[in-house]
């Protein structure tokens, strides 16, 4: 039975650092929610107070209706999968995904089983009696996944669980993890500072920048509305535009604030296309390209600014350095933000 997690005001402290101040979650049951954010924003520090391993300076925690601010870490029923795999050396992969059973005293002859399907899930069965130094790095992860929800946990914890591999591998664990999280209903939390994780992973997002949190929701109200400039620049790659491309985009009649911090997304623009109602050209020159297969990242130089730009690869418009070009954009998706108090100063 999966719970709904609820924070309220949490806050921790070391010595005078105050690692997270006044953070509150409302995680629904069965949600994947992902806690994003740079190297020392908070994020695992909240994942292990919610776990149980970490002191609460401040707030309430609640599984369900329950406060577990005070409850032991190993009653509170959470699965955990941790960066480092943490699993048993010593121990074969079935001895090790049996760990958590055996823990809770569950009779062996419900033990196999639940072990056999586990592994079955996770697609290494055929692996049930090597040990850990006989496996790959995605497979040791695959066996710390089916330790963690074999024991059928109200929630799932991951912190940074697919650092450690390799790109091809990340993405295909990202399926694993995916597929199982929906298919098992479990309510994860899942921490990470991967932008392309956090996105393909989640139902509901949190960015976390200092010990706050900046924004709260689905991956497309954080990626195309997002509520700060500090989002707008962590999610995703992104172009700011200079003054003298606001100055432009102005006198081509379009209706954008100078006095803002103007951004627009790569995949927003476009290369010589006809432009459509509302918007605007502007002349370029390309200066450089980046070939991804897929698609194609052009650097392109605007004025006194050079634009990245992002276009499906169609292998017949590809456009070489030196070549003289059109940008496209419509100024509707230009993300704008006031200027921080200090900048106004």
């Amino acid at each position: 039975m999966s719970n709904r997690v609820i924070i309220q005001n949490a806050v921790k402290r070391y010595g005078d650092f105050t690692a997270l101040n006044g953070v509150s979650l409302d995680i629904q049951e069965g949600e994947f929610f992902t806690l994003l954010g740079p190297s020392g924003c908070g994020k695992t520090t909240l994942l292990r107070m919610i776990a149980g391993f970490n002191s609460i300076e401040g707030g309430d925690f609640y599984f369900g209706e329950k406060r577990i601010n005070d409850v032991p870490a190993h009653k509170r029923d959470i699965g955990m999968v941790f960066q480092n795999y943490a699993i048993f050396p010593h121990l074969t992969v079935r001895e090790n995904v049996a760990y958590g059973l055996k823990a809770r005293k569950m009779p062996a002859k419900e033990i196999k089983p639940k072990v056999d399907e586990a592994l079955e899930l996770v697609q290494i069965s055929h692996l049930a009696d090597r040990k850990p130094n006989e496996l790959s790095g995605g497979q040791q992860q695959r066996v710390a996944l089916a330790r963690a929800f074999v024991i059928e946990p109200s929630v799932l914890l991951m912190d940074e669980p697919l650092s450690n591999l390799d790109a091809k591998l990340r993405v295909q664990m990202r399926s694993v993890i995916k597929k199982l999280q929906r298919r098992l209903g479990i309510t994860t939390i899942y921490v990470t500072h991967d932008q392309e994780e956090a996105l393909t992973l989640s139902d509901r997002i949190a960015v976390f920048n200092k010990g706050f949190i900046e924004q709260i929701g689905t991956p497309n109200e954080v990626y195309n509305h997002s509520q700060t400039e500090f989002v707008c620049n962590f999610i995703g790659d992104i172009n700011r535009l200079n003054d003298d491309t606001v100055s432009a985009l102005r006198a081509a009649g379009a209706e954008v604030d100078a006095s803002k911090h103007n951004y627009i997304r790569l995949e927003r623009l476009h290369v010589n296309v006809a432009p459509r109602s509302g918007e605007i050209a502007l002349d370029g020159t390309v200066e450089s390209c980046e070939y991804y297969g897929l698609y194609i990242k052009y650097y392109i130089h605007v004025g006194t600014q050079s634009l990245k730009v992002i276009e499906k690869n169609d292998g017949v418009n590809i456009y070489d350095p030196g070549q003289r070009v059109k940008v496209i954009l419509n100024p509707n998706d230009i993300m704008a933000y006031a200027p921080s108090a200090e900048e106004v100063e």
